[in-house]
């Protein structure tokens, strides 16, 4: 099963996490909880934002997207997942696969562009407060969010392009639970030579540039937090920060340690090493902004008295 001697395949085979029968089921049981966990967890958070009239500031605007894109990321990966679970064939068709691979991509870095601008905000905020409303105005929250959707899919749509001119005449089993870029690479007998190329240029400044705005950011914040005369003052100005420096740590932790390495490099470690930054970060991400935040805790709290009294 899985050779063609075709130029393009029909269809490719995904291995997912485990070829053994007996682990299906299970990883089913393990992986539908994390998905509505992980989606009914992000939409509380956006319908608390969007209810809570003291929540309604750029930060928690950021939030609610970062939220919205969680929903999204995760819907692009663990319902064919699951279904493949309990599915002999495991099959997904080519067109399927590289619209998979188109929103994975997308969405993914939409993420990342939505942290920086968080970062940016928190910088704002803590460095120049007396003019963080004027700074982080309607028409910037706008323009940071149009840039954290626009590059990202001008970049997803430019690494399928090179995809779909790939030759892939061995075998059609990708051996990944989804269609990544890199497990898809490798199974191309055409030079990539151009793709990856792209991937270590394009990519890798599409992904430094977000990257790179975080850690200004929270230089500067650093710089300007131990000026604070006060522990008190430190403490509430890091306090701000914790719940986001986690979930970037989470987020670049993982995508350094799949992405930044050879093609032929690409192991099963990396598989789990993808499902932190895929699967659990989304689901991670409401439980830490919620329960390290004392206003996001107080619109949930609102929320839910508000569904019980209706």
């Amino acid at each position: 099963m899985g050779r063609n001697n075709l130029t393009r395949p029909s269809e490719f085979i995904l291995l997912g996490l485990s070829s053994r029968p007996e682990d299906q089921k299970p990883l089913f049981v393990v992986f539908l909880p994390i998905y509505l966990i992980t989606v009914i967890g992000n939409l509380l958070i956006i319908l608390a934002i969007r209810s809570d009239t003291r929540l309604q500031t750029p930060m928690y605007f950021f939030l609610s997207i970062l939220s919205f894109v969680d929903i999204c990321y995760v819907t692009v990966i663990i319902p064919k997942m699951l279904v493949n679970f309990l599915s002999e064939t495991k099959a997904i068709s080519y067109g399927e696969c590289l619209t998979q691979m188109y929103f994975f991509i997308a969405f993914g870095n939409t993420d990342s562009y939505l942290l920086a601008a968080m970062a940016i905000d928190r910088y704002v905020a803590i460095c120049n407060p007396f003019h963080y409303i004027t700074i982080m105005n309607h028409r910037c929250c706008v323009l940071l969010l149009v840039l954290s959707f626009c590059i990202p899919h001008l970049h997803s749509l430019l690494h399928i392009l090179l995809t779909n001119q790939l030759i892939f005449c061995a075998s059609n089993v990708i051996h990944h639970f989804f269609c990544d870029d890199q497990p898809v690479l490798k199974l191309s007998c055409s030079s990539h030579f151009v793709k990856e190329i792209t991937v270590m240029t394009e990519g890798l400044a599409v992904i430094m540039t977000p990257f790179s705005c975080i850690i200004v950011s929270y230089l500067r914040i650093f710089i300007t937090v131990l000026k604070i005369p006060s522990a008190a003052g430190k403490r509430k100005a890091f306090s701000t920060c914790g719940s986001h420096l986690t979930v970037v740590t989470l987020f670049y932790g993982s995508i350094s340690y799949v992405y930044f390495q050879p093609l032929s490099n690409y192991t099963v470690k990396d598989r789990i090493a993808t499902i932190i930054y895929t699967i659990l970060t989304p689901m991670l991400n409401p439980f830490i902004y919620s329960l390290r935040n004392k206003d996001m805790k107080q619109g949930l709290t609102k929320l839910m008295h508000r569904v019980k009294c209706q």
